[in-house]
């Protein structure tokens, strides 16, 4: 049978998000395939550098709805290092709590779609019912469901009460219990097991070569994980277990995802039973001294790294954010070869893809030398009305702010 080429995405009913992959078939398998990113970009990394470090945490906020705290808690970890004033340890807590809280509603996200991505709708309708749970607390101690904006720099913008507490309890209560069920679900299945066992699979070695993160690489019985390793916040302080499984597929994801459940709520209870009293921010400065620093974070999908570069002003120089499915993503294509087509939605699914989170920029490379060069923003604007004009979009009436 004839080799042929098909594209799943940029739009595809699959993909939640706009992504590219490419697929080479022979029949209905999978003899190879590319993966296309891009297609996602706001401009977030360069718009930071025009706006200060206080309105940068609620912009950062915004990379991602489901990973809001994590990348603000990134980014304001690295502020805080070159700035010389770390949170206090009671405001390091809240701030752990709120962590394992968008853990718990990450996973439980993912449950559901996976579920979704193999025609498991009940198991979508449980795990997301589940997840209302997890979002009511959030919007109980922050104010909102989703971007939280329980930070600020130098501490935390909200308190943790009793009443809080006791709230919280019988919550994590029954979160634990539904945990325990989905986890004998997962393991104990026969069709989640037919479809998940030996599909999308990338062993110990590869997940390693590729950089693989966050429970990708720990089904592949890779035991690494930043609160462990690289502690931050409160998780120095906090004893929890790492979860790995050694499928090194679709299956062993799923195992490690549902595990983690309980391991955040362990976290999160521990952290109502010893909260530290004290203040919740220390005195900040407005400029922060020049310096740079690099901040490390596990996000419920893999490490989060965010690099600033301060230069004495308000403003950073350089913000620079590497997303745990950009670490996740140039392995997608490995674990597709040999696969089947019917698999390619969930085996994506798999690495819990965010690509708001990933895509970054264009590399543009001149026509007539070949050499990739930096553009400024009257050169992009150019460059992009030129490309679709070329495509039959006519962009005449739209101004730019110079000129306006």
């Amino acid at each position: 049978m004839a080799k042929v080429v098909i594209p799943l995405g940029p739009q595809h009913p699959a993909l939640k998000e706009p992504a590219n992959f490419a697929l080479s078939l022979d029949g209905e398998r999978i003899i190879g395939a590319a993966v296309n990113l891009g297609y996602n970009h706001r401009g977030i990394e360069k718009a930071c550098e025009s706006r200060t470090f206080l309105q940068d945490v609620y912009l950062i906020e915004r990379i991602c709805g489901i990973c809001s705290h994590s990348h603000s808690t990134a980014f304001i970890n690295a502020v805080e290092e070159v700035a010389g004033a770390p949170a206090p340890k009671r405001a390091q807590w809240i701030r752990t709590l709120v962590a394992e809280l968008e853990r718990l509603h990450s996973h439980l996200l993912w449950l559901g779609v996976a579920g979704h991505e193999l025609g498991f709708d009940t198991l979508f309708m449980y795990s997301w019912r589940d997840r209302e749970l997890v979002l009511d607390l959030l919007a109980l101690l922050t104010g909102n469901r989703v971007n939280y904006g329980i930070n600020k720099l130098g501490g935390v913008r909200r308190d943790i009460t009793k009443d809080d507490v006791e709230k919280i309890r019988p919550v994590v209560d029954a979160l634990e219990e539904r945990t325990k069920y989905y986890i004998d679900l997962v393991t104990t299945e026969s069709t989640l097991a037919a479809r998940m066992l030996d599909v999308g699979r990338l062993c110990h070695e590869d997940a390693l070569t590729y950089g693989a993160s966050g429970p990708v690489a720990r089904a592949a019985a890779v035991d690494k994980d930043t609160r462990r390793d690289d502690p931050y916040s409160a998780y120095g302080e906090i004893p929890f277990d790492v979860i790995t499984d050694d499928h090194a597929d679709v299956y062993g994801r799923a195992v490690v995802r549902v595990k983690e459940l309980l391991e955040s709520c362990k976290i999160i209870r521990y952290v109502m039973d010893n909260l530290p009293e004290g203040p919740l921010e220390v005195k900040f400065p407005r400029k922060v001294p020049a310096g740079e620093a690099i901040s490390r974070y596990e996000a419920p999908r893999g490490e989060d790294v965010h690099y600033v570069k301060c230069n004495g002003t308000d403003m950073p120089e350089r913000v620079k954010v590497r997303a745990p499915t950009l670490a996740n993503a140039a392995s997608v294509a490995l674990m597709l070869q040999g696969g089947f087509l019917a698999d390619v939605p969930i085996v994506i699914a798999a690495i819990d893809p965010c690509f708001s989170c990933t895509d970054r920029m264009v590399a543009v490379k001149d026509e007539n030398s070949g050499a990739e060069g930096v553009m400024d923003w009257e050169s992009l604007r150019r460059y992009s009305i030129e490309w679709y004009m070329e495509r039959g979009v006519s962009f005449e009436n739209i101004q730019s702010e110079r000129d306006s």
